[in-house]
């Protein structure tokens, strides 16, 4: 009970400072809600139509928010703001959250439903035939975790990743970041722990079957396409994506890194139209418009 009311009580929070911080209209108010067929059942998605959308490869959005607070809602503005300055087509997905549902469920669902539209990439407006998975934080997990496990049509597909202020590792193999930004701003060390015990409940971090959970630590690596990649300078989650860019880089995938360090986590999506996230916006709606055809 008193994990349900917490849970309840983030997310009200965090849906209200996204309105505030953004001054935006309710997601509920605007056109473009589409559902992702499943093996699990549909997924809501939502459609922003760029208008240079033919020529640039299609968007999949994964949001942020520890797999337990974010939603539609809550990355609207700022995926609105995206698909506005790339000029592409981008869908957010809204995979399931936890605890109600733990660790692997929002792996799969993204899977699935970036599956689903790479097998139907047509059906979802104008684009260049390609995808750029994209997050921030968890959503960030979610965009590798994706592209890592994606099958052949999805696979093929893809020509990027957009990888914000990305989570890669479990707080038990903790970076110096954990303890240089514990406290102090919005995402503390604190809060991190709490999301990735109502990601995994009571699964094991060091058990073999969770280790996809954790992109740092794949093999696979080698078989990533290229990736952006952003950090902040006030964030527990600084030094592991430092790391996860070294670690792409040791592999062979060409990495485009930005650091902020006057900003914290949740800069680009969460606080509002800062010049951190001004900057940021600009960088990743040039390198979308970068991005090929998939071959």
């Amino acid at each position: 009970m008193l994990q349900r009311l917490k849970v309840g009580l983030f997310r009200r929070y965090y849906r209200f400072s996204a309105r505030q911080a953004w001054h935006a209209p309710d997601v509920h108010s605007s056109p473009g809600f589409l559902e992702l067929p499943t093996s699990a059942g549909p997924l809501r998605g939502h459609l922003y139509r760029g208008e240079q959308s033919s020529e640039r490869p299609l968007v999949i959005y994964f949001h942020g928010g520890g797999w337990v607070i974010g939603d539609l809602q809550t990355h609207h503005a700022y995926c609105q703001a995206l698909c506005d300055a790339s000029g592409a087509t981008l869908i957010a997905v809204d995979y399931r959250l936890a605890p109600e549902h733990r660790f692997p469920t929002a792996q799969d669902d993204c899977l699935a439903a970036a599956t689903a539209i790479a097998e139907r990439l047509s059906d979802f407006g104008p684009n260049n035939g390609s995808i750029v998975l994209a997050g921030d934080s968890a959503g960030g997990q979610l965009s590798l975790c994706t592209a890592l496990a994606a099958e052949k049509v999805l696979r093929e597909a893809i020509v990027g990743m957009i990888l914000t202020y990305p989570v890669v590792d479990h707080y038990t193999r903790p970076s110096p970041s954990y303890l240089d930004c514990a406290r102090g701003q919005a995402l503390t060390s604190d809060i991190m722990r709490w999301f990735w015990d109502s990601y995994l409940g009571d699964t094991d971090p060091e058990d073999p079957g969770t280790q996809r959970a954790f992109p740092i630590r794949s093999t696979a690596l080698s078989t990533l396409p290229p990736a952006l990649l952003c950090t902040a300078g006030r964030d527990p989650l600084r030094d592991e994506g430092m790391a996860m860019a070294d670690a792409l880089r040791d592999a062979g995938v060409a990495v485009e890194q930005e650091h902020y360090p006057d900003s914290e986590h949740g800069f680009a999506c969460s606080l509002g139209p800062t010049e951190d996230y001004k900057a940021w916006l600009a960088r990743c709606a040039s390198w979308i418009a970068e991005r090929p055809p998939s071959s």
